[in-house]
């Protein structure tokens, strides 16, 4: 028998797993997203491909990282995601800005490897932590630990959030030196890296977090799962062909997924365009992070209140909620008010929370015990999915605007500035979240009325 240990926390997995998943998780660089991909030279068409290009990695590379887990092991799987992390940030903290082709294609590779970081730790970092625990403690302590671990992935990205907005602005950054007695001229230029040094020296701490980590439990000789890495990979496959196939034949969850897909796709593209709508509201640089943490605590507040709602009303209750705070917060935002642009913004971001906590609730509440990860992961699958389909088109209405807006400037012969232009078509263009939010909700709505309720009754 195990020795039991008197505290989860006393186990090594644990604290590394609570270690990981902040130092992984919580980058600098998120509070200015957006405007750093732009502020290197690329277009925001070229930002929303690269994004696309980000979750289609992660779509393709989601199952067979589960079954090169087994092959390899989870902890090697881990050590790859973290040594990922680390080729990633460092790719692009240190290339030049004076070749644009260069910086796109080193953008590029970014998001792939970030993709794949992703998609390797999916997973295989809960089910070595989830292991320690089973066999050095009491698995009934699991929901401390998750408790504990999303008190400190809080205030981690808390802390990212306000300091990385903070490196970002050359203007803070010399009023922070003169205060030590510092005298220093930084520029924009310089301070944009700052962000992207720190999430690097994070990820080589979560390297090391994950190289301390423990698999006491291989598979043994007598395990079931098929030999070799091909039939394993095909058994990964065909477990989530199965778990898609139930999906399709159990309507209600069918329809909490399609929805679900829909505000997660929307909302989160918008998330991701953050700093540059913060930026056209005329918010300075150095309070992104502080909005970013605003964002966060929403997170401590919004569970309860859905929780309430699902456990209470009809589900219908809890698809409205979101779909009204969806639809009012993004053509709010539309408008651009300067400052208080942030109220719709912060409305929008609530639904996020709300979509979130629905789908899990339903979907946890209808799947079997059996297959519930496999569920989860096909969930996870269709999200990016989503997400990439919309990026390519948000990328496509881009590259159209900036092509008109070029050409109306230059009948005019008129001379602007590239930033110009680029505000301009990110303005023009935003009425598409909106639009294409309510398109797509009307149509699943009708999806629902003439083809899935029925199936429901029956």
């Amino acid at each position: 028998m195990p020795e039991q240990a008197k505290s989860p926390f006393s186990i090594p997995n644990i604290r590394r797993y609570i270690a990981f998943k902040v130092l992984f998780n919580s980058r600098f660089y998120y509070p200015v997203f957006t405007i750093l991909f732009l502020d290197f030279g690329l277009t925001i068409a070229q930002f929303a491909i690269l994004n696309a290009v980000w979750a289609a990695t992660i779509v393709l590379a989601e199952v067979p990282s589960g079954a090169l887990a087994d092959v390899i092991g989870r902890k090697r799987l881990l050590v790859f995601a973290t040594l990922t992390m680390v080729l990633e940030v460092g790719m692009i903290s240190f290339v030049p800005k004076s070749d644009l082709s260069l910086v796109f294609y080193v953008f590029l590779i970014n998001r792939i490897l970030s993709g794949l970081a992703e998609a390797a730790a999916s997973g295989a970092d809960e089910a070595l932590a989830y292991d320690a625990l089973k066999n050095q403690g009491n698995p009934d302590d699991w929901g401390r630990v998750l408790e504990v671990l999303a008190r400190f992935q809080s205030l981690g990205f808390i802390i990212a959030m306000s300091a990385g907005a903070a490196l970002y602005d050359p203007r803070l950054m010399e009023g922070f030196c003169r205060f030590f007695g510092i005298s220093l001229s930084l520029t924009q230029e310089m301070t944009m890296r700052f962000p992207l040094y720190a999430t690097l020296v994070l990820a080589i701490f979560a390297c090391a977090a994950t190289m301390g980590m423990e698999e006491k439990n291989p598979a043994q000789p007598d395990d079931t799962r098929p030999l070799g890495w091909i039939p394993r990979v095909k058994q990964a496959f065909d477990l989530t062909f199965k778990a898609g196939a139930w999906i399709f034949k159990t309507p209600f969850v069918l329809s909490v997924i399609l929805f679900g897909m829909l505000f997660d796709g929307i909302i989160r593209m918008v998330i991701t365009l953050s700093s540059q709508y913060y930026r056209m509201i005329q918010l300075p640089e150095s309070l992104f992070g502080i909005i970013g943490s605003t964002v966060a605590l929403l997170g401590f507040v919004i569970p309860r209140m859905a929780r309430k709602i699902a456990e209470r009303e009809a589900p219908v209750q809890g698809l409205w909620v979101t779909a009204i705070l969806t639809i009012s917060g993004l053509t709010a935002m539309s408008f651009f008010w300067p400052w208080t642009g942030l109220i719709p913004a912060l409305v929008t971001f609530s639904a996020m929370y709300f979509n979130g906590f629905f789908v899990s609730f339903y979907v946890n509440r209808e799947t079997a015990s059996e297959q519930r990860a496999t569920v989860l992961s096909f969930k996870g699958l269709s999200y990016n999915f989503s997400y990439g389909i919309l990026g390519i088109g948000y990328a496509l209405l881009l590259k159209s605007k900036r092509q008109a807006l070029e050409s109306k400037f230059y009948l005019a012969d008129k001379q602007v500035e590239p930033a110009m232009i680029e505000n301009l078509t990110f303005t023009e263009s935003f009425p598409w979240f909106p639009g294409t939010f309510l398109a797509g909700f009307v149509f699943l709505c009708l999806v629902y009325l003439f083809f899935i309720r029925n199936r429901i009754s029956k």
